[in-house]
């Protein structure tokens, strides 16, 4: 890569990349050569004199140390240049749509999304997804050395209320039937800590069909994570140190620690909102993480006159609450869930969960499900309660948050490979699309198109 030139100079090596840019000086031929790693300058006669922006190319040539007056501090690799001996065109390239070589963030966001193979060849969107990878790899070998074990959970799975719609799949085999994708791995995680494996953890792939905005895709990434025989603290606890040290890694500082634990309430009445920023200026550099405590249970849903979980159905009341179910005081039931927020970002919820088969059905009864339903949606998890389930909780991180927060982008689809635009629409796949007939056919499906 180009970026191990350095530590070369005068020996013979081969590079492949694309042409950032070339400049044409009469008898020498000038071009940037950019890879993954970075760029370096190519000096050759008229064998680089045919090449156009974006082509794709070998270089074949000596390294050689750049003279004093023309060495470039800007780029790691200024100091030194290759002197091409050979060059091969693997392919040639149309001129761009827009320029890669700026931050982007001035171009239309549709359009962008629309070439993102080529919007991912900016250096800001290589090195945002490099830091993805970097923190993504730190907490798989963070949680590894605290022996939790990662299970992935299926992505066919049965429609569950949690908070969100449903995004369903038709089911060839068995036609009128459907599969849900999955808000959350929320049921199959729990059902992992009746089986007995007491430390679990994902990097999940999430899909809710809800309304977009910047921080809010159709399909995002959670850190997901599960525990046994754990109490709030143990969680909080492991969440904290598990920050601290990603943000000691990527030379961030925290703001206060440890993280404070502010009432909802509290949050609330003091912010406005339970998604605050503790910094009195927004320093970039500073990470103020908080956890947000003692969230009401149920909310009121006005537009469907029933109540609703707060977080979702299987967080735990706050023991002390537990009585005010009997009594019908809905409202001043509070909850064992807890939220981690940052810059005024929300990174991070969970809860202790509820494991008493009858407290689950009562919660249930409360959303305004009927005994029938519930045993219909919900009977697979109580049924395996029934065998021995251990008290657990655990937490979801939301990855793309993280890593938009560390890399200071205001909006996720920065820090994404292939998001989907502000309407829904996916990058360069341009989906959602229209289906074949005989597919429609052969699933049992008519589609009803809607007059406006």
């Amino acid at each position: 890569m180009t970026g191990e030139t350095t530590k070369m100079v005068g020996k013979k090596v081969r590079l492949c990349g694309w042409v950032a840019t070339r400049r044409d000086h009469g008898k020498l031929v000038f071009i940037d050569l950019r890879d993954r790693s970075g760029i370096i300058q190519v000096v050759g006669d008229k064998k680089l004199g045919d090449l156009r922006a974006e082509d794709v190319v070998e270089i074949t040539g000596i390294v050689r140390k750049r003279p004093k007056d023309m060495v470039n501090p800007k780029i790691p690799t200024g100091e030194v240049e290759v002197e091409a001996k050979e060059v091969k065109i693997f392919a040639r390239a149309k001129e761009l749509p827009f320029p890669i070589d700026t931050e982007g963030l001035d171009i239309n966001e549709d359009l962008r999304l629309k070439y993102r193979f080529l919007d991912l060849r900016r250096p800001r969107l290589v090195k945002n997804l490099e830091l993805r990878h970097r923190i993504i790899k730190f907490i798989r070998d963070w949680l590894n050395e605290r022996r939790f074990i990662e299970i992935e959970t299926p992505i066919l799975t049965k429609a569950t209320p949690e908070g969100a719609r449903d995004f369903i799949v038709p089911s060839r085999l068995q036609p009128g039937k459907f599969y849900a994708l999955p808000q959350s791995p929320q049921q199959y995680k729990q059902l992992l800590m009746v089986a007995g494996f007491e430390k679990y953890y994902q990097i999940a792939r999430c899909l809710r069909d809800e309304d977009l905005r910047a921080d809010r895709q159709l399909e995002f990434t959670q850190l997901d994570l599960e525990m046994s025989f754990v109490k709030r603290e143990d969680i909080l606890d492991l969440v904290e140190k598990l920050m601290t040290d990603i943000t000691q890694l990527f030379e961030k500082k925290i703001y206060k620690l440890p993280f404070p634990r502010v009432d909802y309430k509290e949050a609330l009445k003091k912010y406005g909102d339970d998604k605050f920023d503790l910094r009195e200026k927004k320093e970039p550099n500073i990470l103020a993480f908080t956890f947000v405590v003692n969230q009401p249970l149920f909310e009121w849903k006005k537009s469907e006159n029933r109540w609703d979980a707060m977080h979702h159905p299987f967080t735990s009341p706050n023991p002390e609450d537990i009585s005010l179910l009997k009594t019908g005081k809905i409202s001043q039931v509070r909850s064992w869930q807890y939220d981690l927020v940052c810059n005024g970002h929300e990174i991070a919820g969970g809860s202790i969960r509820i494991t008493d088969p009858k407290l689950q059905e009562k919660v249930f009864e409360i959303m305004g499900h009927s005994k029938e339903q519930i045993k219909r949606k919900f009977g697979h998890l109580l049924k395996a309660f029934e065998y021995g389930v251990p008290p657990h909780g655990g937490i979801a991180l939301g990855l793309d948050r993280l890593v938009a927060v560390f890399a200071g982008e205001e909006s996720i689809r920065e820090v994404i490979a292939f998001p989907v635009t502000s309407s829904g629409q996916t990058s360069v796949m341009d989906a959602p699309s229209e289906v074949d007939p005989e597919q429609l056919k052969e699933l049992g499906l008519d589609v009803i198109k809607r007059k406006i």
